[in-house]
């Protein structure tokens, strides 16, 4: 029997609603899973992908994270991991850090084999090269294996992986599919293999309601999925519906009626009733002690024609509307840089030059690349391209939310953007 926790969407280092406290948050809800791990004895902790919530994790969260990963090293317990989209980069990934400081390990076409349980990974994955994949993976002589992925598959929500033929042209028979990317935990069987998302471990959007928290597995004679629960920073969901005449007064009567005390409070308004000044419901909130207020007016939205936004975090609608216009990784550069609140005003122009050539040296912004590409010249499963390493640490160590049950408006922050960058492979670090 073998039990370990299964995570991911960590987002260590969003900076939600432009609060500190709230990025703080982030790095101590993976801090939990890592206590629990410790405190429950697995044999490993599995994360899905997403560690960080983009490519360039700021100093105090790669050494708040690197101090999580050391409690686990001295517990002994293996954590192995997969790169998502939030977090690819060009160059080189952070898991592959990690795993030259021997914290981690990366997971590939390779296994990974923890007593009795073989752990391959996969990590994210275009949709424009998925039909190039061939699931190929090395063969185990464990008495169970499980493909840990980072995407939205089926039968899930928003799914663009088709699971089914995952399973069925892998070369290995997989017990058990454990998945990152969704934010809403969940569990199905397809083709008689458990498929099952943990969910974010902190609420990245004002649309996940439910708590968060993680997935304890044990595989013996048959494969056990357990949720488990995590204590996170509250979110006070208020709704109110106003009547004709009702106002602004309605909506901190309702206010009222609820502990704020530290939480994020999220008020959304329907109904007929008479206009609501946002700023003012959510000053009185923050006087009630909540730490940050957030209200959205569903009938000015429902107005608009067909507009699908969440104004919960005014970058999210930015993000959305860039995802739209499926931008050049160069181009995406610019927005990051123009829009980073890490960088001095005085410091943009040379920020963006400096990447601009960085991209024009490397010949990045002239050509395309191609499909990683196996010994007999297709491409494998656990990666795409490899591009040769030049310095381990220029994007970071080396290279590999819409609305509904997944990461609502923050789902499409960096997606398009990282989907065209390449996760290289191992060899580039090997």
């Amino acid at each position: 029997m073998t039990r370990v926790i299964h995570t991911g969407d960590t987002h260590i280092g969003y900076r939600q609603y432009h609060s500190s406290v709230r990025r703080r948050d982030f790095l101590e809800a993976f801090e939990a899973v890592v206590s629990d791990a410790i405190e429950s004895d697995v044999a490993a902790v599995v994360h899905a992908g997403d560690l960080f919530h983009d490519r360039r994790p700021d100093l105090p969260d790669l050494l708040g994270t690197l101090s999580a990963l050391r409690r686990l090293d001295d517990a002994g317990i293996p954590f192995l991991a997969i790169v998502g989209n939030h977090e690819s980069t060009r160059h080189g990934q952070w898991i592959d850090l990690f795993e030259r400081l021997e914290l981690a390990t990366r997971l590939d076409d390779s296994p990974t084999v923890i007593e009795d349980v073989a752990f391959y990974g996969l990590d994210h994955v275009p949709a424009s090269r998925r039909d190039d994949l061939e699931y190929a993976f090395d063969p185990h002589e464990a008495d169970h294996a499980a493909l840990v992925a980072h995407g939205l598959f089926e039968p899930f929500a928003h799914a663009d992986w088709d699971t089914e033929t995952v399973l069925a042209e892998s070369d290995v028979d997989f017990d058990a599919l454990l998945l990152g990317d969704n934010h809403e935990p969940g569990q199905a069987t397809v083709r008689d293999t458990w498929v099952t998302y943990p969910g974010s471990t902190e609420r990245a959007s004002a649309s996940e309601r439910e708590g968060r928290g993680y997935n304890l597995i044990t595989f013996a004679d048959d494969v056990d999925v357990r949720r488990r629960a995590l204590e996170t920073r509250p979110f006070v969901f208020v709704d109110v519906e106003l009547r004709d005449g009702e106002g602004a007064t309605r909506v901190r009567e309702q206010l009222r009626q609820h502990d704020l005390t530290d939480a994020v409070v999220i008020v959304e308004v329907t109904g007929s009733g008479e206009p609501v000044t946002p700023a003012a419901v959510e000053e009185a909130a923050v006087e009630d002690g909540a730490l940050i207020a957030r209200v959205t007016d569903r009938r000015e939205i429902d107005d608009e024609a067909d507009v699908e936004v969440s104004f919960a975090d005014p970058d999210d609608a930015v993000r959305e509307r860039l995802a739209d216009l499926d931008l050049s990784p160069a181009a995406m550069d610019v927005d990051e840089t123009v829009r980073s609140e890490t960088i001095a005003d005085s410091a943009v122009r040379s920020t963006i030059t400096d990447r601009l050539e960085e991209r024009l040296e490397a010949g990045e912004l002239a050509a395309t690349t191609s499909p990683a590409a196996s010994p007999d010249g297709t491409e494998t499963a656990g990666g795409t391209a490899p591009e040769p390493a030049t310095d381990a640490t220029a994007d970071g160590p080396n290279a590999a939310d819409a609305s509904g049950g997944s990461q609502a408006s923050m789902e499409a922050d960096d997606r398009d953007s990282t989907e065209q960058d390449d996760q290289a492979s191992m060899e580039e670090f090997r």
